[in-house]
């Protein structure tokens, strides 16, 4: 990166950006996540058990953690950017002697930072109603990280190619939202039908949340070093993808 400051100052403005509002970027996350637990948990947690000996509200908490972490972070780069596109502000991002690599690692490490604080605190509220213990905290921290990076980078792309605000709400309700929520988020995959299952296995969501709730259990529906070589494949494929629209200045300098 040749311009260090410029770098800094972007990323500092990105983090500042959901942070002034955090009631609005982080407390209301959390306050959903809450909401899912609490109607989940009171409906299935007598009848169901995962994996044979874990309680359904402890198998439920890791996979709402990294749901918010993963939607959180793809919401701060995609609504930074149309936002910054539709007031016109975003030339004042382009005129300063920023590369799109610092471009893109600001907005990406801006986004992550959001998911993982969302992720805090929503494992904050939640440990209390049934404590999943974290047997390998390694896994969950490097899930966490790339998961929301994939996502922040993913956020930078729908930024970029929506023009307004319908645009970027249809990429999230019909993209974003369907990957999480049939992700194994609320239930194994070992509980649906085998045509299911294989569907399951080409959702990369699928495995950023089951190497993610690994780290808590010591168990997933697939090994976690598998998880980890998809995700780590899924966050080049997009890395590359997003720098490649960043270079050429899609939609940004036309």
């Amino acid at each position: 990166m040749n311009n260090m400051l410029g770098f800094r100052t972007l990323l500092m403005k990105e983090v500042l950006r959901f942070w002034k509002v955090s009631f609005q970027t982080v407390a209301a996350p959390v306050v959903t996540a809450l909401l899912y637990l609490l109607i989940f948990s009171h409906v299935l947690d007598e009848h169901v058990q995962v994996y044979g000996q874990i309680r359904y509200t402890a198998f439920l908490i890791p996979g709402l953690v990294m749901m918010s972490v993963l939607q959180n972070a793809f919401a701060n780069s995609s609504s930074s950017l149309i936002q910054s596109k539709v007031t016109g502000s975003l030339v004042f991002v382009l005129l300063p002697p920023i590369s799109y690599l610092e471009f893109f690692a600001a907005y990406v490490l801006a986004a992550a930072a959001r998911g993982v604080v969302v992720g805090v605190g929503v494992l904050s509220v939640t440990v209390w109603f049934a404590p999943p213990g974290m047997v390998a905290p390694l896994w969950v921290l490097t899930f966490a990280v790339l998961g929301g990076a994939i996502m922040g980078a993913l956020g930078v792309v729908a930024g970029i190619w929506a023009e307004k605000f319908d645009q970027l709400a249809g990429f999230q309700n019909f993209l974003i939202l369907p990957l999480t929520m049939l992700s194994g988020v609320f239930y194994s995959i070992h509980s649906l039908p085998p045509f299911w299952q294989q569907v399951s296995h080409f959702n990369p969501v699928f495995y950023m949340i089951d190497g993610f709730r690994y780290g808590f259990f010591g168990v997933s529906d697939v090994a976690p070093q598998i998880s980890l070589a998809v995700v780590t494949t899924a966050f080049a494929i997009v890395t590359v993808f997003t720098l490649a629209l960043l270079q050429r200045g899609y939609k940004l300098r036309n």
